[in-house]
């Protein structure tokens, strides 16, 4: 099978997160949350011959894949069909605590290349761009239907696309014509939308307006805080849960929430008695973010933006460090 996808961070993950040396080592059961092609899910396998993982993804066609590629470890070696959130939220009371939860946030490079729903601008697909394709708005709903403004700044919010109001407009112009249907037709319009000095920047222009889409219809940010507390709270005492981001807006979910379990009380100043318990519910293992070396930056240009940010469970988080988390509608 061929891979196409290199996992970002791979030896920062492996050192961060690995059992040897912690009181579960030889019975360390792992969640990879993400799990794409399984590349972080092989390394860990190959290098911790103890470790047991349970991988996690909406994407049935990819899963497929890892399925394929993890095979040879057997009953080391489980899977789930769904979105991180639910499993996370439904996960049952009396199965075993995770020792270790790894998030890797980014889209893997097999749904640019090979997944055939528009996730790419350097292809003409049809324009859907949903890591689950059986439910929920596609990319061409949205670009199709929503009005002027909130389509300028649903682009503007989730990119900081500085032209988005332009944007927006060449497209509700351009919808006029027929329905926006293919992912080409759309870069096609933001090509023609930006000043001509924007056509040739570092990335194209269409860059931004695509990555705003994508987060829009697979809900990226507004599942993230909830699913985050709800992973800790499943997370074995002494457990450690990694997240990698991509880009700011989940780097600062994942900084906000990290700091609150960091944090001996998040009761509101004006609170006369604490209620949140008092001491910190996690140790922070990276005080800044693990970012990729230049090295791996230039051999796996898409690892560029990469953070890792990794904490240690003391005790269970309540539903005041989530409250202080900045939740992104």
């Amino acid at each position: 099978m061929e891979i196409v996808h290199t996992p970002v961070l791979l030896q920062e993950c492996l050192h961060y997160l690995s059992p040897v040396g912690e009181s579960f080592e030889r019975t360390a059961l792992m969640i990879d949350s993400t799990l794409g092609e399984g590349g972080h899910s092989c390394a860990f396998l190959q290098s911790f011959p103890d470790l047991r993982i349970i991988g996690l993804d909406a994407d049935a066609g990819i899963q497929a894949r890892a399925k394929e590629r993890l095979r040879p470890f057997g009953s080391r070696m489980r899977f789930y069909n769904g979105w991180f959130s639910d499993f996370y939220s439904n996960f049952p009371s009396d199965a075993e605590k995770p020792n270790l939860i790894l998030f890797d946030l980014g889209i893997s490079v097999y749904h640019y290349e090979k997944s055939g729903r528009g996730f790419s601008f350097r292809y003409d697909e049809p324009l859907d761009m949903r890591l689950n394709a059986e439910s929920g708005q596609s990319a061409a709903d949205i670009v199709n239907d929503l009005h002027e403004e909130e389509l300028a700044n649903l682009i503007y919010l989730y990119s900081d696309e500085k032209f988005s109001r332009r944007i927006a407009k060449a497209i509700v112009e351009a919808r006029k014509g027929g329905k926006i249907a293919t992912s080409k037709q759309l870069a096609d319009i933001v090509y023609g939308a930006v000043p001509g000095q924007y056509r040739h920047g570092q990335i194209h222009p269409a860059t931004r307006t695509f990555q705003a889409l994508r987060i829009a219809v697979n809900s990226e940010l507004s599942r993230l805080p909830r699913a985050l507390h709800d992973a800790f709270s499943v997370l074995a005492m002494g457990g450690k849960m990694g997240v990698i981001t991509f880009h700011s807006l989940e780097d600062r979910i994942v900084k906000s929430y990290f700091r609150n379990l960091g944090k001996q009380c998040v009761c509101p100043p004006e609170q006369a008695v604490c209620s949140c318990g008092g001491t910190p519910c996690a140790e922070v293992l990276t005080r800044k973010p693990i970012e990729p070396t230049a090295e791996e930056v230039r051999v796996n240009s898409p690892s560029r933006s990469a953070k890792l940010r990794v904490v240690r469970k003391l005790r269970n988080a309540t539903e005041m460090h989530l409250l202080q988390t900045e939740v992104i509608e």
